[in-house]
């Protein structure tokens, strides 16, 4: 019966019965009951209002997966299309120029170690010119020419393990070789102070550094008077302290003693300052640099991490608009790659420290390289780290509260770059074969505890026709506003 059923279901017509069956039942009066399986095969299926070859209607949950593909893939394109808006801003941001501007030789080639690795060295400049409007508000007055306020050579070690940063005092008189000029034409050879070549361009600073050094340089950085103000101001102030109250009228900085955040304009007038520090000369302030440099690196080290995007590219936005440099580093992903280098260094192990020199016998009021600086340029040159008395600049750090004891930097042949202990530092020495290191030279250390800049105690400066301390000063003006509070 089952299969008749289901022939019958199959072709719309009853199946057929034999003739010695059972009579059939008289039909029965009123509605007619059709049977269950028979109602289901009668059941016409509705066809779609949308037509052949039309798509049903997606359900509830579809829609939303569908919108859910669709706002990621926008939300993809958006943040890729953001990113290459902010690549191409920074690298617009950034200004180049040739490295060397020597019109003979060149800027040296470094020497790779036994593994393949090359050390770096980077010489950052910081320029005085007023050439800019921002720069002419900022340096006091205006005008054409500019000379390096700072000149300091940044040696990373090949194994990335120490880094030294020497600063080259900018009153320092030296041979300059010949330069080839901006606009055209060659400067001569002659001699004179080592700062002024910055008026040739930087890659005439950079061939007088190395004529000057030996050091091979690699790269340069050049910083104006505005980019000192956007660095201090994206990092949030950068933190110093002063041994007793100070204040120069030439730079204007004027500070109470202790400690204080130094932002915009007062960041600049610190680092400018050349009266208030050490013993009122160029090492002094070269000293002051050194402790400002070392807590803007750890201000720079906790600022802008990937927790926090908008201060990264604060940072990375005014660093770029800051910076002037070679075509090595003309692009976001080179200087990225540059400060990944710098990071890798541990802090105890990142030494700063000032060129040996003596006063000029023809000129008291400027410099020449002492014999002690021949032995630090070749350390540096061959790759071997000098050994930096912690807090011991030629103008002074006063040690401020709680201090730590800075590790002697080693050449260690780790390739992580991180110190694992005097025998394995002289072990990996001997497998570089790279010989002792140099003799100790003064300064301070990144992992240096807070160090105070010592205020100049001679009659370092004048306030209204007369000489007296930057601490006198400090009293003797009291409507003059102080820098930073």
């Amino acid at each position: 019966m089952a299969d008749g059923r289901e022939q019958e279901h199959r072709d719309g017509a009853a199946p057929d019965r034999p003739v010695s069956g059972p009579p059939r039942r008289a039909a029965r009066s009123g509605p007619v009951r059709v049977p269950r399986w028979r109602a289901a095969a009668l059941v016409i299926p509705r066809r779609s209002a949308r037509g052949p070859g039309v798509a049903a209607r997606p359900t509830g949950g579809r829609r939303i997966v569908r919108a859910l593909a669709v706002g990621l893939a926008a939300l993809v394109l958006l943040t890729a299309g953001a990113g290459a808006y902010v690549y191409l801003r920074l690298n617009g941001n950034l200004r180049q120029l040739p490295l060397f501007g020597g019109v003979y030789g060149d800027a040296g080639t470094e020497r790779p170690d036994a593994f393949g690795r090359t050390p770096l060295n980077v010489l950052v400049i910081g320029s005085d010119t007023r050439a800019d409007p921002a720069d002419c508000r900022l340096g006091g007055d205006c005008g054409p020419g500019r000379n390096a306020d700072v000149e300091m050579l940044l040696h990373l070690s090949a194994d990335r393990s120490h880094a030294t940063a020497l600063s080259i005092p900018r009153d320092t008189v030296t041979d300059l070789p010949a330069c080839r000029r901006p606009r055209g034409g060659v400067a001569p050879a002659r001699r004179g102070p080592v700062n002024s070549s910055l008026q040739y361009g930087p890659g005439c600073t950079v061939a007088a550094v190395h004529t000057l050094t030996g050091i091979p340089i690699d790269h340069f950085v050049l910083v104006d008077f505005a980019g000192v103000v956007r660095m201090s101001d994206a990092v949030g102030g950068v933190p110093v302290c002063v041994d007793r109250d100070v204040y120069d009228p030439y730079s204007r900085l004027k500070l109470a003693r202790g400690r204080h955040a130094l932002a915009g304009q007062a960041a600049l007038e610190f680092l400018r300052s050349r009266h208030a520090f050490g013993d009122g000369s160029d090492l002094g302030r070269a000293d002051a640099q050194h402790l400002y440099l070392v807590s803007l690196l750890r201000r720079m080290r906790g600022s802008g991490s990937p927790a926090d995007p908008a201060g990264l590219l604060s940072l990375a936005d005014a660093a770029t608009r800051s910076l002037t440099v070679d075509p090595g580093l003309a692009a976001v992903s080179r200087l990225a790659g540059l400060a990944s280098d710098v990071r890798k260094v541990p802090a105890e192990r990142f030494s700063f420290t000032t060129m040996p020199s003596a006063p000029d016998p023809s000129d008291p009021a400027r410099l020449v390289v002492a014999p002690a600086a021949r032995g630090l340029f070749a350390a540096l040159a061959a790759d071997r780290a000098p050994r930096i008395a912690a807090g011991a600049g030629s103008g002074g750090g006063r040690r401020g509260p709680a201090p730590r004891p800075a590790a002697t930097p080693t050449t260690t042949g780790a390739a992580t770059g991180a110190a694992t202990g005097a025998g394995t530092a002289r072990a990996s020495d001997e497998a570089l074969g790279s010989t002792a290191p140099a003799p100790a030279a003064p300064g301070i250390t990144a992992a240096s505890g807070t160090a105070c800049a010592e205020v100049a105690t001679g009659r370092t400066v004048t306030v209204g026709g007369r000489a007296m301390t930057p601490t006198q000063a400090f009293a003797a003006t009291p409507r003059v506003p102080v820098s930073a509070k």
